[in-house]
């Protein structure tokens, strides 16, 4: 007579083969009490990166490789070119007299200028300038390419950080590219046509927002340093973000991208932020200044052009030695339409 241990193994052979499987055997895996995320914390040194990703402009063109780009690889996610589950991130390089080619995608895209002056981007018909702090936004499925000055026109390598979301677009099958029949697409637009469009608390009159990506497609660093200078000289200092404003989308008050947020900060000289902790994994990129991030129980010494990440429910703590300004971005947008946004104040 078989025990029931034997009877089991030899049940969940027979509905193995009918590619099934018990789920009293994974459900505290599959449900457990707190998130275990596979992601880690991670910091990427610019200065330990910059030559590699400089190298690479004198092994490859942009042309050949459509988008000349080193991706952030999580340790904690290998092989799956991601930065968390959800979102890419890479350091693109573009070099004088280069363009990208254009072409579109179904992910939806965003750049944040490191370092460089005298690139620009090509989006949906309009060519917009590339400016170290900028935020620029690709949507989904539209044609864009870059360019730059060549050397004689004063050109110089540029670099920025690009964030997407192919992890969860590859993850639903929904990955779909398609290059443009040229090089450049023509240039339809003059350059600030957006901004005048959708960035002075004005919109088009006949305007529907029928479109959750924003119609606005730079967000250039001088205003947003503004903004971010006024908060704090007026006194507005959060004791866990510092000053922290989020990119929006102008025509509807919700996020610039339907699967990815946009934030900036102000953490002024000698601020020693809270603890925090949320559920949406977030992607840092230091602007200017330096200090220290507590993330999960590890410690990063960041400066200037750095980038970390922080994973999904690893507390936080960010300090600044010297004024400091960061970029970040996250998966929020996608957390808050499923309900799983969840935050903690500590």
């Amino acid at each position: 007579m078989t025990d029931l241990k034997t009877e089991r193994a030899e049940y969940y052979g027979q509905i193995r083969r009918k590619n099934m499987a018990p789920l009293w055997e994974s459900l505290h895996n599959l449900v457990p009490p707190q998130p275990r995320p596979q992601a880690q914390a991670a910091i990427w040194k610019y200065a330990d990166v910059r030559d590699l990703v400089m190298q690479s402009g004198g092994l490859i063109t942009a042309e050949e490789a459509v988008r000349r780009v080193l991706f952030l690889e999580n340790p904690g996610l290998p092989d799956k070119a991601s930065i968390t589950p959800a979102l890419y991130a890479g350091l693109q390089l573009i070099m004088p007299g280069e363009i990208a080619p254009s072409h579109r995608h179904t992910q939806s895209a965003l750049r944040f200028i490191v370092e460089g002056s005298t690139a620009y981007t090509a989006v949906d018909g309009e060519r917009v300038p590339m400016k170290p702090g900028d935020f620029i936004i690709t949507p989904s499925w539209t044609w864009h390419d870059h360019g730059n000055k060549s050397a004689q026109e004063g050109g110089e390598p540029v670099i920025w950080l690009d964030g997407l979301d192919i992890p969860i677009v590859y993850h639903l099958d929904q990955g779909f590219a398609e290059n443009y029949p040229d090089r450049e697409q023509p240039v339809q637009r003059q350059a600030g046509d957006s901004i005048a469009r959708y960035a002075q608390n004005m919109l088009p009159v006949r305007h529907r927002a029928n479109n959750p990506t924003s119609p606005l497609f730079s967000y250039p660093y001088d205003r947003t340093r503004e903004a971010l200078d006024t908060l704090q000289r007026n006194g507005e200092l959060d004791e866990w973000d510092g000053v922290k404003l989020r990119y929006a989308n102008p025509a509807t008050g919700g996020y610039p991208m339907p699967t990815m947020a946009a934030f900036m900060q102000f953490l002024p000289a000698g601020f020693c932020g809270r603890q925090y902790r949320s559920t949406d994994a977030t992607v840092y990129s230091v602007v200017e200044g330096a200090g220290v991030a507590k993330v999960g129980g590890r410690v990063f010494e960041f400066a200037a052009r750095d980038i970390f990440v922080a994973p999904s429910w690893a507390t936080v703590n960010l300090d600044a030695t010297v004024d400091t300004v960061l970029f970040s971005y996250s998966d929020r947008p996608i957390l808050s339409a499923l309900d799983l946004l969840r935050e903690e104040r500590i």
